[in-house]
């Protein structure tokens, strides 16, 4: 894991462009040690990248055309490997109930729109999580 902590590789799987970008922009700010970042428009796309490319970090939309982030937040959970990879959903979803089904798939929430502090409080606090795992 120290490792991990020398340079974090990103996904963010987002089918706004601009969305992809600001999150990019706003880790960039957060003074994380980072590696590669990695996009995807979508959660078929994102998963087809988990395969080729080490992602120690994950940022995923939930309303995607192709494959929504529930389904792909659901297969990478019950992949072996998927259940170290932190998880972060950032969506404008605000059902109680659905917010709570993510944080049950050990998954973290940010809402949008949301600003450098609470997405690299967010950060923080799912990263310091997995290491404790």
């Amino acid at each position: 894991m120290d490792e991990l902590m020398a340079k974090i590789n990103v996904l963010i799987v987002d089918d706004c462009s601009v969305t992809r970008e600001v999150i990019a922009r706003t880790l960039r700010m957060t003074g994380l040690e980072l590696g590669s970042i990695y996009e995807a428009p979508d959660g078929k796309k994102g998963l087809e990248m988990l395969d080729l490319q080490p992602v120690h970090l994950l940022f995923l939309d939930i309303n995607m055309p192709v494959m929504d982030g529930r389904e792909m937040l659901r297969r990478i959970r019950s992949h072996q490997n998927g259940s170290q990879i932190p998880i972060l959903i950032i969506s404008s979803e605000s059902n109680r109930r659905q917010i709570r089904h993510f944080e049950d798939l050990n998954a973290g929430f940010v809402h949008k729109p949301f600003t450098v502090e609470q997405l690299a409080g967010a950060v923080r606090k799912l990263t310091e999580a997995s290491h404790e795992q």
